[in-house]
């Protein structure tokens, strides 16, 4: 009897055996019967807030921005390259030529990143486009998160670049390549010319 009035007084309940309601039963406090609370108003989650509008629309006011977040670095680069080839690429193809595999099995062919209208668009449009959508193209939002898209958005300006960049931003001293048949694109962006590529004027923030 001593023993298991030793052992007995060894128990505690504590926080073990506390009043508590299952979810979703009925309650007998609050006037609407339910256990389950709304939130209260205003109440914003941990990490949710997003007071930099800028970061999470691409748009200043109403209108897309030009310039990144963050620095276009050597490793946004690459990760932006990783996420194309992976979301945009089926569609746009590695080249950003519109010919993707998606394309050639039927899916509306998108407009080349190499035309005019896109070369000069703003970062913040094709922002915008991975977040929301735009024409026949789906909205990428649960896929990629906002710094993946701004990522992608750096690589596809290093990718237009690739395509079409002056002979002004050749170093001293290097000789140019030969010029690529009519209508054959070089791959690799990135690697061509990364330094050059960072110190692009749109790919960073002023």
């Amino acid at each position: 009897m001593l023993a298991a009035l030793l052992l007995l007084a060894g128990c505690r309940e504590d926080m073990q055996n506390q009043p508590r309601v299952n979810p979703l039963r009925i309650s007998d406090f609050y006037g609407d019967s339910r256990t389950a609370r709304p939130l209260v108003e205003g109440t914003i989650a941990r990490g949710q807030l997003r007071n930099d509008t800028y970061f999470y629309t691409g748009l200043v006011g109403k209108e897309p921005g030009n310039e990144m977040p963050f620095p276009a670095t050597r490793e946004v680069l690459e990760r932006g390259r990783q996420r194309f080839n992976i979301f945009c690429a089926p569609c746009h193809s590695e080249l950003g030529d519109g010919n993707g595999m998606v394309v050639q099995r039927g899916y509306r062919r998108p407009p080349s990143y190499h035309i005019d209208r896109l070369r000069n668009a703003p970062l913040g449009h094709f922002y915008d486009v991975i977040a929301n959508g735009f024409g026949a193209m789906p909205d990428y939002a649960a896929q990629v998160p906002p710094y993946d898209r701004w990522a992608i958005v750096a690589y596809i300006r290093a990718l237009q670049l690739s395509q079409n960049a002056p002979a002004s931003l050749v170093p001293e001293g290097t000789s140019l390549p030969a010029a690529a048949p009519s209508g054959v694109m070089q791959k690799n962006p990135v690697e061509a010319s990364p330094q050059r590529i960072e110190e692009q004027e749109p790919l960073k923030k002023q």
